[in-house]
C-alpha cells in the first residue's frame, strides 16, 4: 500500500483561554516542545520527547491558538486580508509542531502509551478544529474579505488563499443552521473515534495476532535460502530459536505464497492475512464499518450532498461519483479479460502437473510465478540479487541529480526517533540548503503496515525566511537475510522510488503561505509520486543502480530486456485487485441504504456485481481497508489509478525528446511540484505538458489496449 500521510491542521477557535505560564510549571521547563530545538536544522530531538510530554504541548498547542483567534474575532476593525485571512493562516504554530511529531510517530513507531494518548488526543483534536470552522464570528469575518475579494488588490496567490479558506468554511458547516452544526460536531467526533479504533485493530491483527510457525526442514519445500534466513531470523526475534516464523508482512508473506511447495501452508498464510480483524475477536472491524459507513453517509447529506462520495469528490478532479465509476469501469473489463486469461494458462499448469484442485487465491502467486517462467524465461531470484536496498536508494538520488541537480549527504548528527532510520541532508547543486530526508525502511513491531512520506515539517515561510521542510519515507521492505544484504524485489524498488517522488514533491513545495503551497486535489496527489516509478524501469537508469550485490557488475541486458518483455505480465492481477477495491470503497460510500447488516455479504455483493473472479481478492477486503476507514482515502482510493494517466502522460513528455532527464522538461516539472498548490489541479498539470493528459499511455503501459 502506498500512501501519502498529510498532516493538515486547520486554524483558529473562538474561545478565549489562558495560557499556561512557562515560568510556573515544571512540566513546561522539562518539555522539548516548549522551547527552541537546539538540533541542526531544528529537527524535533527525538530521544529526549518522552510520551508524558504530548499532552501538554498539545493543550497548550490549543490554548495558544484559542488566544489568536479570539484577537482575529475581537478586532473591531474592518476585515481584511491581513487581519483576518493573513493571521488566520499564521495560527496554530504550537499545535502544528507537536502534532506532525506525534502524528508520524504513531504510525511509524507507536507503543502502547502513545495509543492511549491518540485515544485522548484525537477527540480534542477534532472538537478544536469544530471550533475554529464552526465559529460564525470568524466565518462571517472570512466571508467578508471573500466577498470583496476582487476589489481588494490582492495578488493571485493572495486571492486563492482567500478562496481556499472560505471554501473550507463552507465544506465544515460554516453555512450549516446551529442544529446542523450541533449534528455535525458529533459525527466528526464519533467518526474520529471510530477511524482511529479501526486502525489499532488493524496494527494488532497484523503485528501480533498471527504467526506461521514452522519447525520442521520439509516445511520449507520451495522457499529460496534468503527467505529462509529470513524467517529464521524472525523466529530468533520472537524468541522461537530454531525454528521459522513467516508474518502477514508483505516482504515475509509475499515470498512465501510465490514460492512455497506446500500449498496447506500457502492458504494458512494467506487466510491469516485476508481474514484480518473479521474473526468475531476483540479485533473485529465489522461494527466500525457499519458505523463509519453510516455516520459518513449522514455528514454527506448534512452537507447538501446526494451521499459521502459526492461530497468528497466534489472538492477533486473527477467532481462526481459518477466520473470515477465510469472511469474505473473502462479499465475493469480488459483487466478482467486479462486475469481470466492467466487464471486458465495457470489452471492448464495445474493440469498438467496432476494437481486434482481448481485454482484459489493463495494459489495465484505461486503459479503467476511459474507462468512467468515458462512464458519469458524469467526468475525472480535471478533478478534480486542486482535490486540491493544500498543500491536501489543510489538509484533514487542519481535519478533526481539527473534530473535536478539536487544531492544527498548522509548525516549522522541529526537526531531519529528509530536506530534503524538513517537521515540526509539534501542540497542544490550550488551547495544550498533545500531540506532534510528521513528513509525508515523495514518493518518492525509498533509500525503500520504499507509505505508513506509525511514531514516533521513542511515547507513554509515566517517573516519573510524560507523554514525548510524536514520530510520522512516509512516503508516496509525486505529485511537483510545473514550475510545477505536487504534484497528487495522489482516491486518493492518501484515503491522506493514512488514514495521518493512524493518526498520531491515535499522538498520543493515552495508557496507564500502554508494552506496553498501544497493544496492539491486527492486525485492529483499520486501524480508526483506515481511518475517516479517509471524511471526504475528504464534501462539507462537500472544500469546504474541494478549491480550484484556480491560483484558490483551491473545487470545483463538479457535479464533487462526480460523485464522489459514481462512488464505487462500479470496486469489483469495488479489492476484487477486494485479497480475491485476502488470499487468497493466507492459503494461503501454511495450506498442505497447506508444501514449495512452484513459487512460480508456487502462486500461479496458489490465484487459479484461487477463480476470478479473467485481467484483473486479485492486489493484490501473490507476489515482492513485502511485507506478507506482510517487513512484519508475514503471515496478516494481511485486515486492512484487516476493520476496514474497522469504520471504516464507527464512521463511521455520526457520520452517524446529522447532524453529521459531533458533540462528543460525537468524543469516545468520542478516547477509544477513547487508551485502545485497555485492553482487548480488540472490547470498545474496543462502549465506543465501543454495540453490535457491522454488515457491511451496508461493502457499500452498495463497491455490493457
Amino acid at each position: 500500500m502506498r500512501k501519502l500521510i498529510i498532516l493538515t491542521l486547520f486554524t483558529g477557535w473562538a474561545v478565549l483561554s489562558l495560557a499556561i505560564s512557562k515560568h510556573e510549571n515544571p512540566q513546561v521547563m522539562d518539555n522539548p516542545f516548549f522551547k527552541e530545538y537546539n538540533t541542526p536544522f531544528q529537527v524535533p530531538p527525538f530521544s529526549e520527547i518522552k510520551p508524558e510530554h504530548y499532552l501538554p504541548a498539545i493543550e497548550e498547542g490549543i490554548k495558544q491558538q484559542v488566544a489568536e483567534i479570539a484577537a482575529i474575532t475581537g478586532n473591531k476593525a474592518e476585515p481584511t486580508f491581513e487581519n483576518t485571512i493573513l493571521a488566520m493562516e499564521q495560527s496554530g504554530e504550537m499545535l502544528n509542531k507537536v502534532q506532525s511529531v506525534f502524528g508520524s510517530l504513531n504510525s511509524a513507531a507507536t507503543t502502547p502509551e502513545l495509543q492511549a494518548l491518540a485515544r485522548q488526543i484525537n477527540p480534542q483534536m477534532t472538537r478544536h478544529r469544530d471550533n475554529i470552522s464552526l465559529d460564525p464570528v470568524l466565518f462571517q469575518r472570512i466571508k467578508s474579505v471573500y466577498d470583496k475579494r476582487a476589489s481588494l488588490g490582492l495578488d493571485a496567490q493572495q486571492l486563492r488563499l482567500v478562496e481556499k479558506y472560505y471554501q473550507d468554511f463552507e465544506r465544515s458547516g460554516a453555512n450549516l443552521s446551529a442544529a446542523d452544526q450541533a449534528k455535525l460536531r458529533t459525527l466528526n467526533e464519533e467518526l474520529s473515534k471510530l477511524s482511529l479504533q479501526f486502525g489499532e485493530n488493524l496494527l494488532a491483527e497484523s503485528n501480533k495476532n498471527f504467526r506461521l510457525v514452522l519447525d520442521k526442514k520439509e516445511e520449507l519445500a520451495g522457499l529460496p535460502e534468503d527467505v529462509i534466513l529470513r524467517a529464521a531470523d524472525q523466529a530468533k526475534s520472537d524468541k522461537m530459536v530454531g525454528k521459522w516464523v513467516f508474518t502477514l508482512d508483505k516482504p515475509s508473506m509475499l515470498p512465501f505464497l510465490q514460492y512455497s511447495e506446500r500449498r496447506d501452508l500457502r492458504e494458512k498464510l494467506y487466510r491469516g492475512y485476508f481474514m484480518r480483524c473479521d474473526n468475531d475477536n476483540e479485533f473485529d472491524n465489522k461494527e466500525i464499518i457499519k458505523k463509519i459507513v453510516l455516520l459518513r453517509d449522514q455528514k454527506g447529506k448534512l452537507m447538501g450532498f446526494k451521499n459521502f462520495a459526492a461530497y468528497t469528490i466534489d472538492d477533486n478532479m473527477a467532481k462526481t461519483p459518477e466520473a470515477v465509476y465510469d472511469f474505473l469501469k473502462k479499465l475493469w473489463v480488459p483487466a478482467m479479460k486479462m486475469a481470466k486469461a492467466d487464471r486458465d494458462a495457470m489452471q492448464k499448469i495445474i493440469n498438467t502437473e496432476g494437481g486434482k484442485f481448481k485454482l484459489a487465491p493463495w494459489d495465484w502467486w505461486y503459479y503467476s510465478d511459474k507462468l512467468r517462467r515458462q512464458k519469458f524465461n524469467l526468475n525472480e531470484n535471478e533478478v534480486k540479487p542486482y535490486f540491493s536496498l544500498d543500491n536501489a536508494v543510489k538509484g533514487i538520488f542519481y535519478t533526481a541529480n539527473k534530473l535536478y541537480g539536487i544531492t544527498f549527504e548522509k548525516r549522522n548528527d541529526i537526531p531519529v526517533y528509530h536506530p534503524e532510520v538513517v537521515v540526509y541532508e539534501v542540497k542544490e547543486a550550488n551547495g544550498a540548503h533545500v531540506g532534510v530526508l528521513f528513509m525508515d525502511f523495514h518493518p518492525r513491531a509498533g509500525k503500520r503496515v504499507g509505505a508513506w512520506c509525511g514531514s516533521f515539517r513542511p515547507s513554509s515561510y515566517k517573516n519573510g525566511e524560507h523554514i525548510y521542510p524536514l520530510v520522512t519515507m516509512v516503508m516496509n521492505f525486505t529485511r537483510p537475510a545473514g550475510d545477505t544484504p536487504a534484497l528487495l524485489s522489482f516491486d518493492e524498488v518501484s515503491t522506493l522510488f514512488h514514495e521518493f517522488g512524493h518526498a520531491l514533491h515535499n522538498l520543493f513545495t515552495d508557496g507564500p503561505y502554508k494552506r496553498t503551497a501544497r493544496s492539491v486535489p486527492r486525485d492529483f496527489v499520486e501524480l508526483p509520486s506515481q511518475v517516479m516509478e517509471n524511471w526504475a524501469a528504464e534501462p539507462e537508469v537500472m544500469k546504474v543502480y541494478a549491480r550484484h550485490y556480491q560483484t558490483g557488475e551491473p545487470i545483463p541486458d538479457a535479464l533487462i530486456q526480460k523485464l522489459e518483455a514481462s512488464s505487462t505480465f500479470n496486469q489483469g492481477f495488479d489492476t484487477g485487485e486494485y479497480i475491485a477495491a476502488s470499487l468497493l470503497d466507492m459503494d461503501y460510500h454511495t450506498p442505497k441504504n447506508p444501514v449495512i447488516k452484513d459487512v460480508r455479504k456487502f462486500e461479496n455483493k458489490s465484487m459479484k456485481k461487477y463480476g470478479l473472479i473467485p481467484e483473486i481478492l479485492p486489493r484490501y477486503r473490507s476489515t482492513y481497508f485502511s485507506h478507506t476507514f482510517s487513512g484519508g482515502y475514503s471515496a478516494g482510493y481511485y486515486v492512484y489509478l487516476w493520476a496514474a494517466v497522469l504520471d504516464t502522460d507527464a512521463f511521455n513528455a520526457f520520452k517524446e525528446t529522447g532524453d529521459l532527464f531533458n533540462q528543460e522538461v525537468a524543469a516545468r516539472f520542478r516547477t509544477l511540484l513547487s508551485k502545485s498548490g497555485s492553482d487548480e489541479g488540472m490547470e498545474i498539470y496543462r502549465k506543465f505538458r501543454g495540453k490535457d493528459p491522454s488515457i491511451e499511455p496508461l493502457l499500452k503501459k498495463r497491455g490493457l489496449l
